[in-house]
């Protein structure tokens, strides 16, 4: 059973899906919204971007920590992949993925890390605020190699909800998946977002467009 955030909300801004050159999904945290993330594609102005962000049931992708065992949210877990998976299947008729970013925020980021993940090939970039790779251990096996990806790792060095520790591990199987990673660590930071990783974020999306 994965129905659990069927029929949902999905926002969309910007331009249209069909004369947009480029996608960014939005994924929202536990206790936010698909409108509540949304806001941020106002720091990514872009005429040419169509902006996606697909709402949770109850506001919350899974009900525990992302560093539990993935059976503990089950099946939470699987309808947020598959949620995510949607949405890009529908942007892929019309923008291809290497110009198709995922951005996501402390429950956000982890899925939209682990969807690209276990997606592969080469996305347009992929932006973690405070998030990392889902489960007890991390399984090289069951991901697939992201082709240059690049990613963007940022979170508190001090996080309550996002071990240092996962945020490195996570950087380092993404490198082996063949992903480009920039990870950064901030000092005594809040379970926020500052404007250095905004900076990283538009950095990257510069890059992939030209």
């Amino acid at each position: 059973m994965t129905s659990i955030h069927e029929n949902q909300t999905l926002l969309q801004s910007g331009a249209t899906l069909e004369t947009a050159k480029a996608v960014m999904i939005l994924i929202h945290g536990r206790g936010d919204s698909a409108q509540g993330i949304m806001g941020l594609s106002q720091e990514f102005e872009h005429p040419d971007f169509a902006f996606f962000a697909p709402q949770a049931a109850n506001n919350t992708w899974y009900p525990f920590r992302f560093i539990e065992p993935t059976s503990r949210n089950e099946p939470h877990l699987s309808s947020a992949i598959q949620t995510i998976k949607n949405t890009l299947e529908m942007t892929k008729k019309h923008v291809p993925l290497e110009r198709t970013f995922l951005l996501g925020f402390s429950q956000g980021a982890c899925l939209a890390l682990e969807v690209a993940a276990r997606h592969g090939e080469k996305f347009g970039g992929v932006i973690a605020f405070s998030g990392g790779l889902i489960g007890d251990i991390l399984e090289f096996e069951k991901y697939k190699n992201l082709a240059q990806t690049p990613i963007f790792l940022g979170c508190s060095d001090i996080d309550a909800h996002i071990p240092k520790t996962r945020v490195e591990e996570s950087a380092v199987l993404l490198e082996k998946l063949g992903a480009t990673v920039t990870m950064r660590l901030y000092p005594n930071f809040g379970h926020s977002i500052n404007a250095d990783e905004l900076e990283q974020a538009r950095a990257i999306i510069k890059t992939s467009l030209g």
